[in-house]
């Protein structure tokens, strides 16, 4: 990161900085995308229970992720104000930080994964391969915990090329993986959904491994030597993180947990259903990547200049990210409305599959629009540090107003399954505004202060 004097210097560093992550994220995703589409290739059952598996498990993933992305504004603000001397104690406490998460999140998953199975109405099959799918896939929780703090750390530093490296070497990998334990290649047995999960832990692993070799060797990372001098684990400091980072981590529970919800729910309908649902679903997630990865790329950027008290320049890089925003959003629903039988046909050959699917992506189309907008939103408060409202708003926005409007439209209306699915958009749409309002609020008080400060030292 540096600083920029002029809008074109800006639209130029931002893009340096997206750019990079926006593959990271693609590539990241692509991971459960090739999950899904391997795993539909070898059975509608396969397919099915790989979504059960993943409705549970991405919601508790991604919202431990967002409690270790505290460290991207923490360490952007340092970077900001020129405290860098404080980076690598920040840095080993968010490693210890995310090994105490993996263990909590082993010992949940170990005592509830078998209870919260039965309680559904599945079918015997798709019930067993969700069970193992989370099983294998557990193997890797501790180092996929730390390769998100220490990317986040890495991305701080405005460096989001070397995250793109190293997911681009993960990726092939994982796809040979897939490919090998799902469809029983080179003497090991076909283990259809379940080998999704192996793969991705053994690709988990991978990452974690290749980020400590680039952090410990590979400037400018190697500089702040993180593995030297190791501090003991400090209750004060995990606060600091825990601080920033649970109300971020709920924030995102309670986006991607609705979606999972509504897989739950959709446990009562047939598994060619519970399918198309997950085809739809994770297609339309893999887009949301783009909007996604604008705002990470906005917690850096803004983070940056408000520690260096540039508060004009944090709200330049703010309206820009949500121009961006609103370009994808053309885009996305340009991609899912001009292909949408070639996306279903990826997933499962089965007819009725296809024709479901079809049908859950166009409503996609319009939810996306919502998340393509409020997803940079909550990009630009995070750089702000400002969580702990977004957290209740986006548990106001998705779970009190969304997924129950969705559960009324599908068993009082006619929609069905698809109530569901409008009830998504409803929730993210309503998020959306508020955040935008809780964006223009925050940004006309902090130039009250300033201007007012300004006028003080006069």
């Amino acid at each position: 990161m540096y600083e920029t004097n002029t809008n074109k210097q800006k639209i130029k560093l931002f893009l340096v900085i997206l750019i990079p992550i926006l593959i990271t994220q693609l590539s990241m995703y692509a991971m459960n995308f090739f999950d899904t589409v391997m795993s539909g290739n070898a059975g509608a059952g396969e397919l099915a229970g790989v979504a059960i598996g993943s409705s549970l498990w991405v919601p508790i993933s991604t919202g431990i992720n967002g409690i270790l992305m505290a460290l991207s504004p923490i360490v952007a603000q340092m970077v900001g104000a020129k405290k860098e001397q404080d980076i690598p104690k920040t840095v080993q406490q968010g490693i210890y930080l995310s090994i105490g998460l993996g263990l909590v999140v082993s010992i949940i998953g170990f005592l509830f994964i078998e209870p919260i199975l039965s309680f559904m109405d599945l079918e015997s099959h798709v019930r067993y391969v969700a069970k193992y799918y989370l099983i294998t896939i557990g193997i890797g929780i501790i180092p996929l915990f730390i390769f998100n703090l220490l990317r986040c750390y890495i991305d701080a530093l405005g460096q989001t090329r070397m995250s793109m490296f190293i997911i681009l070497l993960s990726l092939p990998l994982n796809i040979i993986f897939n490919y090998v334990f799902i469809f029983g290649k080179l003497g090991f047995p076909a283990l259809g959904g379940i080998g999704a999960g192996l793969a991705s832990a053994l690709t988990y692993w991978l990452c974690c491994g290749i980020t400590i070799f680039v952090v410990y060797k590979v400037n400018p990372f190697r500089a702040h030597k993180i593995f030297s001098s190791w501090t003991p684990p400090s209750l004060h400091a995990w606060w600091e993180q825990l601080r920033i980072g649970v109300p971020i981590g709920f924030s995102i529970f309670f986006e991607v947990s609705i979606f999972s919800a509504v897989t739950l729910f959709m446990s009562v309908y047939n598994t060619f259903t519970i399918a198309a649902h997950q085809a739809a679903i994770n297609f339309a997630s893999f887009l949301y990547m783009i909007p996604l990865s604008i705002a990470t790329a906005l917690t850096i950027a803004v983070g940056y200049e408000i520690g260096a008290k540039r508060i004009n320049d944090a709200k330049a890089y703010s309206y820009m990210g949500i121009a961006s925003g609103v370009v994808i959003a053309f885009l996305a629903g340009f991609i899912l409305y001009a292909f949408d039988d070639p996306v279903a046909k990826l997933y499962n050959a089965n007819p009725e599959v296809v024709a479901l699917t079809k049908n859950f992506i166009f409503y996609a189309i319009f939810f996306q629009f919502a998340d393509a907008f409020g997803a940079p939103l909550q990009g630009i408060l995070r750089g702000y540090k400002d969580v702990n409202i977004t957290f209740w708003m986006s548990l106001v926005s998705y779970w009190l107003i969304g997924l129950p409007s969705g559960w009324i439209l599908a068993n009082y209306a006619s929609f069905g399954p698809y109530g569901y699915w409008m009830g998504l958009i409803i929730g993210l749409s309503a998020g959306a505004i508020t955040l935008f309002g809780r964006m223009i609020y925050l940004q006309n008080k902090l130039s009250k202060q300033f201007n007012k400060k300004i006028l003080n030292q006069y």
